[in-house]
């Protein structure tokens, strides 16, 4: 058999045999997971990523009391104190690269960075603490990213319905507010691929 770097065909024998296609690598796409402090983000990315997801989690600490309130009804003992990672391949042609930014205010000056090259968000709520999320939406509606609001029923239950949290953030109405399981990889999967149509579509409009 004989090698031809200068052609898409490799010879056998006397006979020259066609070149399989060469397959496209996936388009990334970058997505933001934000909100408030232990409102479910790095169970989000940790249940759809196809790899092992990075995650920067630290032991909370006594000096955290009184700062960081994960809320009466939650055992959480670690917080994210620089970022999460994960990745998912929606099919041969898209691959999504999430990054959890952490949800207390003293790290939010590293959010410019994290967002930066992102397509889309999509901001966690908690509705036992909804206020926390209020800074997540701000950022992006000033930032002019697409994102949707998710919001994650704990234990399978809402404490609101999805019009009483769309009022209380006062989220423009073509923001979707749609809720979702931070456990369950399916669940993730449909929040996410809405935060998808939201950025192809504010790119169509761009087009037109």
């Amino acid at each position: 058999m004989a090698f031809d770097p200068y052609s898409d065909s490799r010879v056998v024998g006397s006979a020259r045999v066609p070149e399989p296609p060469r397959r496209k690598a996936p388009v990334p796409v970058k997505i933001i997971v934000a909100g408030g402090f232990g409102v479910g983000k790095t169970t989000t990315v940790g249940a759809i990523s196809e790899i092992s997801p990075l995650t920067t989690e630290a032991e909370m600490t006594m000096e955290s009391v009184g700062v960081d309130d994960p809320g009466q009804a939650s055992a959480k003992t670690t917080t994210t104190i620089a970022m999460d990672f994960g990745c998912v391949t929606i099919d041969q042609t898209l691959k999504l690269y999430l990054f959890g930014t952490p949800g207390q205010s003293r790290f939010s000056f590293m959010w410019d960075d994290l967002v930066r090259g992102a397509l889309g968000a999509l901001v966690v709520v908690d509705t036992s603490r909804i206020d926390d999320c209020y800074p997540a939406v701000d950022y992006f509606e000033r930032a002019g990213l697409p994102f949707v609001v998710g919001v994650n029923t704990f234990n399978g239950q809402l404490g609101y319905n999805l019009d009483e949290v769309r009022w209380a953030l006062t989220v423009r109405d073509e923001v979707p507010v749609v809720q979702f399981d931070a456990r369950f990889r399916g669940s993730v999967r449909d929040a996410l691929l809405v935060v998808l149509d939201q950025a192809l579509n504010k790119a169509l409009r761009m087009r037109q």
